[in-house]
């Protein structure tokens, strides 16, 4: 089957009969050659670079006309999806919180495609349900990606975002009888949602109109995000341009009201590095309210370090930083002495452990959040003093978002995962030796958690940590399949969590889980995200790959049941390592990964990347970029000697974070190549998903199915059979 692209350019993939690729043949009559600094680096598939082309809507269909027949045939396809399926199946719950004298939670049954919103009057009174988005599509791919309700409840701001798409239509409810409004906000992507105390109005952020499409599956770059003041009751034409950067078209607003409701605090990045400027507008000092462009102060103005707002009293700002401080510190500022020597630090950064998250609470206690070898702890400090007053003793594992508090409320609600369950917890600051209490926790029926063991482990050198999820007692005779999961990048950490998907590995399919925390990511703060980024990206895939081989020298496996996995730039990882050592694995599945590192900033928010990965356009960075992007070091022809593992490549229609061209061009350009290589017996198969986006707000019955994909794959290319 032959594809032609407009310049007569034609293509040739592999498909598989069984496990052994045929390779159907093709002609090339032209390839597409772009000059980065003199040097020339051919791209023979820039065609899939146009979504809307029919040699790319073709190919997109013969390559699912390939992947879904043989992932619906696999062996425990069938026992894994109606087991997952049954686990799956067990009430979900949030944190409660409280605006207004209400209470709201999020709830899912089981298997509800969306998760709903109810409401309650107390928290021991019944509970109705006030915002259900599984009534507003039939598949569930209408998501509720963002909701704010205004301080005392009135209003109730909320995101829709349709088939997976980072683009969001902002809609609005009357809190107290549920009326729909007629405002409506669009354009609006990777926003805020800010009301001002008095519920007039919302800040927001949305980008300009472009030409063609804006629906996810479009290419364009985003650019020229501006900030908006939105009153209630005016259509958005009528909203109010408070802050836009003209010069400086790739920077990106945030705005946060003060728990005091009187500062409009305003956070610029420029990326996706940890750091940003920070403005703020005094709103009480606006005689005629907000009408135009807001007379900000700049309390810092540069791209320094980072400062997050965590609450204030009156003038004096308590704010997290890793300025002189890698692994993170609260300093305090006072507005009407802002120069950088009456700045004051409250809690000092620690010696070993990144502070994490930091939340007042009760106007006097701060609830602070440390990562001690990637597991959280949580302490209480006095507001004023910075005085460590108690720890707050929890199980291994993970707080999982922001707690869940009002600033002028007692009460704490925390959601805490590990890899065996999540608990809620609850814990009343008015009593005089606070301790968590269990609110409310879930067990999963079927699954008994003294029947697995937990253990974190690291390999010598620069002391990689990992953990490791298998059933007790099991012996390291070289037998056990691995699922090894990695990310390694955008100082994100990957701490203990549970996964229904990951237990049935385990269970049914003799698995181990291992959790590989990587340089680049978060995990030791500051240097450590450092040391995996830039010319120093190398130093992931290294650690991934270490990974691996420890798993072997101790004797839990052997390379060939090992199956790699990650997503987004965890599906660089993957794919980066594959080329690098693809004797080491058996089996790799990639999501929605960033294969084209020469042009990965041409695309949407891309251009946010270039803080962690550098950019092509530098012919420094070039260099770091051409020896490791997946895309470009791909066999082009067939390769004598070592096959390449089992691939099962992810993407979806509207993926408009990391665009599905990477993922169609390195799945063609790895079919071309090692497609044709005589000792290729495992399949090289691309899934593209429709009506689905990067990952955020994907329905429950499409992440069953994805997950029942991804692990039937990985069980029939390693050869594993289902364990009752």
């Amino acid at each position: 089957t032959l594809f032609s692209d407009k310049t007569g350019f034609l293509s040739a993939y592999a498909c598989f009969d069984g496990a052994k690729p045929v390779l159907l043949p093709g002609t090339l009559l032209q390839i597409h050659v772009d000059d980065y600094h003199g040097v020339k680096v051919p791209d023979p598939y820039h065609w899939l670079e146009d979504p809307d082309s029919d040699e790319t809507k073709m190919f997109v269909e013969e390559q699912n006309k390939l992947t879904m027949p043989f992932l619906e045939q696999c062996t425990v396809k069938e026992r894994f999806h109606q087991r997952l399926t049954e686990l799956y199946n067990y009430p979900k719950y949030s944190c409660p919180y409280k605006r207004g004298k209400r209470y709201f939670y999020s709830h899912n049954k089981g298997l509800q495609n969306q998760d709903v919103l109810y409401v309650q009057d107390s928290l021991n009174s019944p509970a109705s349900v006030f915002f259900d988005p599984n009534t507003l599509s039939e598949d569930g791919t209408v998501a509720l990606k963002m909701g704010r309700l205004s301080e005392e409840c009135e209003y109730f701001a909320y995101g829709l975002s349709s088939a997976g798409s980072d683009w969001v239509t902002v809609h609005f409810l009357k809190a107290d009888d549920l009326t729909k409004l007629q405002d409506v906000l669009e354009r609006v992507k990777f926003s805020c949602l800010a009301w001002t105390y008095d519920a007039k109005g919302i800040f927001y952020n949305c980008y300009p109109r472009q030409h063609g499409k804006a629906d996810g599956t479009e290419t364009t770059t985003n650019l020229n995000q501006k900030l908006y003041y939105h009153v209630i009751g005016t259509s958005q034409s009528e909203d109010i341009l408070v802050a836009e950067f003209p010069d400086n078209p790739k920077w990106h607003s945030s705005l946060t009201v003060s728990d005091d409701g009187r500062y409009a605090v305003l956070s610029i990045t420029e990326g996706c590095e940890p750091v940003n400027r920070l403005w703020y507008c005094d709103l009480q000092q606006l005689p005629n309210g907000i009408t135009g462009l807001l007379p900000w102060v700049k309390l810092v103005d540069t791209f320094e370090a980072q400062y997050t707002y965590i609450t204030n009293e009156g003038t004096v700002f308590t704010l997290r930083t890793n300025l002189d401080a890698p692994r993170y510190r609260l300093i305090t500022i006072d507005l009407q002495k802002p120069e950088q020597t009456h700045w004051k630090t409250l809690i000092h950064q620690h010696e070993k452990d990144v502070l994490g998250f930091v939340a007042c609470v009760n106007q006097c206690y701060l609830l602070v959040n440390y990562v001690h070898d990637v597991k959280d702890i949580l302490q209480l400090y006095e507001l004023q003093s910075g005085k460590l007053i108690r720890d707050l003793l929890l199980d291994v594992g993970t707080v999982v978002g922001h707690p869940s508090m009002c600033i002028y409320s007692r009460k704490v609600f925390l959601f805490f995962i590990s890899n065996r369950s999540g608990i809620i917890y609850h814990c009343d600051l008015s009593q005089p030796n606070p301790e968590p209490t269990i609110f409310r926790q879930v067990e999963v029926k079927g699954i008994n958690p003294s029947d697995y063991q937990t253990t974190q482990v690291s390999k010598d050198g620069t002391k990689i940590p990992m953990f490791l999820v298998h059933a007790r007692g099991i012996e390291r005779d070289s037998t056990h399949p691995v699922f090894l999961h990695g990310y390694g990048g955008f100082e994100n950490s990957i701490q203990p969590y549970y996964n229904t998907a990951y237990l049935l590995f385990i269970r049914h399919l003799g698995g181990i889980l291992a959790v590989a925390n990587i340089r680049g990511g978060g995990e030791y703060g500051q240097t450590w995200h450092k040391a995996g980024t830039l010319g120093s990206k190398q130093n992931c895939f290294d650690d991934f790959q270490c990974a691996a081989e420890y798993l072997i020298q101790e004797g839990y496996t052997t390379a060939s049941r090992i199956a790699i996995n990650g997503a987004s730039n965890g599906g660089l990882l993957v794919a980066a390592c594959v080329n690098q050592q693809p004797e080491l694995f058996g089996c790799a599945v990639a999501k929605v990964g960033v294969m084209d590192m020469l042009k990965f900033h041409k695309f949407t928010i891309g251009h946010a990347w270039t803080t962690d990965y550098g950019c092509a356009d530098d012919p420094e960075q070039f260099k770091w970029l051409i020896k490791y992007s997946p895309l470009h070091n791909l066999p082009q022809t067939p390769r004598d000697g070592t096959p390449y593992p089992a691939m099962l490549l992810l993407t979806a229609d509207h993926d408009d974070r990391v665009v599905p061209l990477h993922t169609l061009k390195y799945v063609a350009t790895l079919q071309h190549g090692m497609g044709r290589s005589p000792g290729q017996t495992q399949p090289l198969l691309v899934r593209v998903d429709t009506r689905s986006g990067h990952g955020a707000g994907k329905p429950t019955a499409k992440a069953i199915l994805e997950n029942t994909h991804i692990y039937s794959f990985i069980a029939e290319t390693l050869n594993l059979s289902w364990r009752e």
